[in-house]
């Protein structure tokens, strides 16, 4: 990991944040962290924000079992240190607050810049498990503290459906290593859903609208505790004709929605910012997310925020999502190069990685690029570039040596986020610079391209399973001496490398 928990023992003034209205998953990782603190001999406060305290029986229960010292507040006094859990400064979901000093520790997918001292583990199943493996990297056996234990084995349980999304390694040895005393598990799984929030439930489902078209299912259900709509959003995804799901919640101050989906052709993540795009936020993973729409914000674009026109709204958000979006399958799609501008990049300086430095042949990585998260395998034919921006991306041996030439100059990055690779299996953060040497794109071939009047997704050579996203602006390329290989460039890149023959 490149962030210890000692890298905080510097600070004195500490809170701890977590989302606002938290879930298991956020007390777990804030009462971890703050446990921490205490273990060091410093007092952490650990708060939450939004528009009332927790009041879900499960949550209260778990609080009250494992003395969670979590504070609501509106207001608060700008500390030396302030560390979101669970969630990124700055999402809509996470109310404002000032400090000296910003950390994040979470498992959501990144939704802008992260301070430097950030840890974000996006392909863990929860954020209980990345303090897991915080304390873990402090020598720290979580088995030390029934409580503690207990806290992290149900923030994961929650936020992984019961264990039924596991699938990383680090959030299965959380929930074989940890010993919780099994008596509160019980208790709280069975306190999840009040009598009342059952019956918002199952109306909210018996006046399901089904878009057969685009296989799709939007609900309204009656204000209620976020969690509720995750839980009607799960049980709608298993109907056998829905691959995606919209379920929202018209409150006083905006509109509550949790998002799924079951195909790889959506990511729920980018499905929520959608929806909620110029009126409020949303993020998550690729199969959850949920997000907000503020009231003052629609009203402002000419919605009128009743029931009726809100629905119409919503569904009119989701047609347009699947109707302006073209799909592209590489090496299915073959683009007319005859309609498209020949360009030649520039001669610029960047930095490359080989990929079999950085890890045996046969490991899968993830790399984290502008336009999406690609899975490759590291072979010997692996190479990772890092472009001008600190932009990263994959290609082969064949086309590098055809594109670039090798320099002896020092390779000086561009930008202040170190550029990182995960290990698929481990969870291991590979830092890309200090095996990073210096070339120069010579142009090679070249690339015919042109710019995206329209949203396209795009299933590239490299990962057929995920999807770069390219919006108005940006422009799709095809390489001139292989055009198979199709992918999306994002605007101020393609500007500041291309030029037009």
């Amino acid at each position: 990991m490149s962030l210890a928990l000692r890298d905080f023992n510097r600070f004195n003034d500490i809170v701890i944040q977590c989302h606002d209205n938290p879930d298991a998953d956020a007390l777990a990782s804030g009462y971890a962290l703050k446990w921490y603190f205490t273990r060091q001999g410093k007092k952490a406060r650990f708060i939450y924000g939004g528009r009332a305290p927790v009041s879900k029986s499960n949550l209260v229960l778990m609080k009250d079992n494992l003395n969670i010292e979590a504070e609501y507040t509106t207001r608060l006094d700008k500390p030396e240190l302030l560390i979101t859990v669970d969630c990124q400064y700055g999402e809509s979901n996470v109310t404002r607050f000032e400090a000296d000093t910003i950390a994040v520790i979470d498992h959501h997918q990144v939704s802008g810049p992260l301070p430097s001292l950030s840890e974000v583990r996006s392909n863990y199943g929860s954020c209980a498990t990345v303090m897991y493996e915080l304390l873990l990297q402090e020598g720290i056996d979580i088995n030390e503290d029934t409580d503690l234990a207990t806290a992290l084995y149900y923030g994961l349980m929650t936020d992984t459906g019961g264990f039924a999304e596991v699938s990383h390694p680090s959030d299965k040895d959380l929930r074989d290593i940890a010993k919780p005393r099994h008596t509160d598990i019980i208790l709280f799984k069975n306190s999840n859903i009040s009598r009342e929030e059952l019956v918002i439930a199952g109306d909210a489902l018996k006046h399901a609208h089904y878009n057969e078209s685009k296989s799709y299912a939007l609900v309204e259900a009656k204000p209620c505790d976020p969690n509720i709509l995750g839980i009607i959003s799960d049980m709608l995804l298993e109907v056998d004709s829905v691959n995606c799901c919209l379920v929202y919640s018209l409150l006083d101050f905006g509109i509550k929605i949790s998002v799924r989906s079951c195909i790889k052709e959506v990511k729920a993540s980018e499905l929520a910012a959608y929806i909620t795009q110029g009126f409020g936020g949303g993020g998550g993973h690729l199969v959850k997310a949920g997000g907000l729409l503020k009231k003052d914000l629609l009203i402002q674009g000419g919605i009128v925020y009743e029931s009726d026109e809100i629905r119409r709204f919503l569904d009119d958000r989701m047609c347009s999502y699947f109707d302006n979006t073209q799909i592209i399958y590489a090496g299915e799609h073959m683009e007319d190069i005859s309609k498209l501008k020949h360009y030649t990049k520039h001669e610029v300086t960047v930095g490359y990685v080989i990929g079999q430095e950085l890890a045996p042949v046969g490991t899968e990585i993830m790399i984290r690029t502008l336009e999406g998260d690609v899975d490759v395998t590291i072979d010997d034919n692996l190479v990772i570039i890092i472009g001008v921006d600190g932009e990263i991306y994959p290609t082969g041996r064949d086309k590098f040596n055809a594109g670039y030439r090798l320099s002896d100059d020092e390779y000086v990055y561009p930008s202040d986020y170190s550029p990182k690779v995960t290990n698929i299996q481990t969870g291991e953060r590979i830092s890309l610079l200090p095996f990073a040497d210096t070339c120069v794109a010579t142009g090679g071939a070249g690339i015919y391209a042109r710019e995206l009047d329209h949203r396209v997704k795009i299933f590239t050579m490299w990962d057929p399973d995920k999807y770069y996203l390219g919006t108005e602006g940006d422009y799709l390329a095809v390489r001139a001496d292989d055009p198979s290989d199709i992918y999306v460039i994002a605007r101020d890149i393609f500007l500041k490398t291309y030029s037009e023959d």
